[in-house]
């Protein structure tokens, strides 16, 4: 569907960009994770949520 409408020349633009596009944007959410409060992107991790309870 997609080639249809972009055409045979866009589409492997997009697939050599794809990698690319991937990479960065991984590092941009890892930035985001590490320039905000770690926890709380961290207490939807099932595993690591049971390790930080909230003490009462």
């Amino acid at each position: 569907m997609i080639s249809k409408v972009l055409g045979p020349r866009y589409l492997q633009l997009a697939k050599n960009w794809a990698p690319t596009l991937f990479t960065w944007g991984s590092v941009g959410a890892a930035g985001l994770v590490w320039a905000t409060d770690w926890r709380l992107v961290l207490d939807y991790v099932p595993y690591i949520n049971g390790k930080f309870q909230k003490e009462k």
